[in-house]
């Protein structure tokens, strides 16, 4: 069975995009390539278990098993050695980055308490979206009990094809439902 926003994307999305922007292809409508959850652990330096409970959380959340980061070059300062590792990181695409994207706006985000929106100009150059989120928690499949006292934030990017400019990604993200902040 295929995600529903795939089926909404083709049906709803291009089309809207296609007049807004006066595109003449649905080939030259941005689409969503991929999505990296990234968590970074700190406190795997002192202590390994907590990275891999991070790790064991962002496989429940993300439904794909995360890769561990090591860190690339010692920072004396953070008392972090070449090697070390540091994090987590998953990539989702397809069918399973579909599904993600509908449990985060639909489920995730209206969790948080005092949610008036995500960020509007969160954008980089190529026209990709990056959210960072303060704890786990809000996602159902944590139960808050079970993660104790400890929380750990994350940071989401939303890598978009053929976005031509920053109004284009923030349209489409837009059109499948991800509420940004209006401005008063």
């Amino acid at each position: 069975m295929k995600p529903r926003l795939i089926e909404k994307y083709r049906n709803e999305i291009v089309p809207k995009m296609m007049q807004e922007f006066g595109l003449k292809s649905p080939m030259a409508v941005p689409r969503l390539e991929k999505i990296v959850v990234n968590m970074g652990v700190g406190e795997a330096i002192q202590d390994i278990k907590i990275l891999e409970k991070a790790m064991d959380e962002l496989g429940q959340i993300t439904g794909q098993k995360p890769i561990m980061r090591r860190a690339k070059k010692a920072i004396s300062n953070f008392k972090i050695k070449e090697n070390n590792p540091v994090g987590c990181k998953v990539t989702l695409r397809k069918a399973i980055m579909y599904e993600f994207f509908d449990r985060l706006v639909s489920v995730a985000l209206p969790r948080i308490r005092d949610f008036r929106g995500v960020k509007p100009n969160a954008f980089d150059k190529a026209g990709n979206y990056t959210l960072g989120l303060t704890e786990q928690t809000i996602f159902p499949e944590i139960e808050s009990d079970r993660a104790g006292s400890r929380t750990q934030g994350m940071d989401i990017t939303f890598v978009i094809k053929n976005s031509k400019s920053d109004e284009m990604s923030r349209s489409l993200l837009r059109l499948f439902g991800v509420p940004f902040q209006v401005k008063e």
